[in-house]
């Protein structure tokens, strides 16, 4: 199958080149032969594509005619955002475990993208991650998502999970 389209490329580019040959035959190509670059036809005219692509002017107009609109006020007042931030700011008794907090989690994300960059950059790394991911996934949906009894139980692990983490267990 290779060697087919290997012949089948070959005989093209020596069908383009062969062609290109008789161009440079006649004496006003000649000074455009010193290129080994196979001919290619002229440009088409920005003005020829428009043409062809015209709407009448009911169907232009019925395009246009599409508005967006809101009832309600989306503005974000940026004086009120930030005296709430400040409020709860001041509210803050321990600031110094917040900054190191958000500090930590700045340093956590910059490192963990400097680890995807390095797995990333083996090659071949990601395809088999992938397909581990793929994988992974699969049994999920299959364990959890598929059955009714099964997404119970994953309803129930999550609100047992929610319990832990709020500290109401």
């Amino acid at each position: 199958m290779a060697s087919i389209a290997a012949a089948s490329t070959s005989m093209a580019s020596t069908a383009v080149f062969t062609t290109h040959l008789s161009l440079c035959s006649t004496a006003k190509a000649a000074s455009f032969c010193c290129s080994a670059l196979p001919y290619l036809p002229p440009r088409v005219s920005a003005s020829a594509i428009s043409t062809s692509f015209k709407f009448s002017e009911s169907k232009r107009s019925s395009l246009l005619q599409v508005k967006a609109s809101s009832s309600e006020e989306t503005s974000v007042d940026t004086s009120e955002f930030i005296t709430e931030l400040k409020e709860k700011w001041d509210a803050v008794e321990d600031k110094t475990t917040v900054l190191l907090y958000g500090s930590g989690a700045i340093v956590a994300v910059w490192i963990s993208s400097i680890l995807v960059g390095a797995i990333n950059s083996v090659p071949l790394l990601p395809k088999v991650l992938e397909l581990v991911g793929l994988g992974y996934t699969g049994w999920f949906v299959y364990r959890y998502l598929l059955f009714k009894s099964s997404r119970k139980e994953l309803a129930e692990d999550i609100e047992e999970l929610k319990k832990k983490v709020a500290g109401s267990e």
